[in-house]
């Protein structure tokens, strides 16, 4: 898969390139044009994936992705010890469509949490519950500690790389909720499921309650990771 969006980011680099060497606009769309940021309100393309690894490598151009996609206010980056930091620094209270409780984050977290929204939340929500999602429940991102039941391994809470998600007010006054919600057959369990599916898009590594006991409250969704989606 990688082999193949390497060719067609080639092709349509040379395709741009050309454009460009003619003094002509470019023929492709922003989202398929590899020159342009990624915008998270774009349609997804095999391009996007490749845009928002990009976008998250780079302090500005996070930023800027950010910016009109969530409600943010930056902040001095924070340095706890060497296993302990945010950087670059958000007290994040939004994204797309939902609101959130304040906390600090990331950007790279909060960029890819904004994707998951926008592209995986709101169109499972739609479908299967009928309603928008208007909050987005957590129980926090950063947390300066290692993982449970390790003295070396530090978590990826403690440089914000992760936050965890608890459920969802919709905007009909509807909860849905990990604890109470993600056994049955019910539309809610379904939508639960399905977003659960959606994060292992946006994020590197995704644990729920299929995971292990510890996760049965919530959505562990990290920006590292090497794909695990349980």
């Amino acid at each position: 898969m990688r082999y193949i969006i390497a060719l067609l980011i080639i092709a349509l680099l040379a395709l741009t390139v050309t454009a460009a060497l003619r003094m002509e606009p470019s023929p492709l769309p922003p989202q398929w044009n590899v020159f342009e940021p990624l915008d998270v309100a774009a349609p997804v393309t095999p391009l996007t994936q490749w845009k928002l690894d990009w976008a998250i490598q780079d302090r500005a151009q996070c930023l800027a992705v950010l910016n009109g996609a969530a409600a943010f206010a930056p902040m001095d980056d924070l340095v706890e010890g060497p296993n302990c930091f945010i950087s670059p620094r958000l007290e994040l209270s939004g994204v797309g469509q939902s609101r959130l409780d304040p906390l600090e984050i990331n950007c790279a977290t909060a960029l890819r949490l904004a994707m998951w929204e926008r592209h995986g939340v709101q169109p499972a929500s739609r479908e299967l519950l009928g309603a928008e999602v208007s909050i987005i429940r957590h129980i926090g991102s950063y947390n300066c500690r290692p993982i449970r039941g390790s003295t070396r391994r530090w978590s990826t809470h403690a440089t914000a790389d992760a936050i965890d998600i608890s459920g969802f007010d919709l905007a009909d006054g509807r909860r849905v909720r990990l604890i109470q919600d993600w056994v049955g057959d019910d539309a809610e369990a379904m939508f639960l499921r399905r977003v659960r599916d959606t994060a292992c898009r946006w994020f590197k590594t995704t644990l729920g309650p299929d995971y292990n006991t510890l996760h049965a409250d919530h959505f562990h969704l990290q920006s590292r990771g090497w794909g695990t989606c349980r």
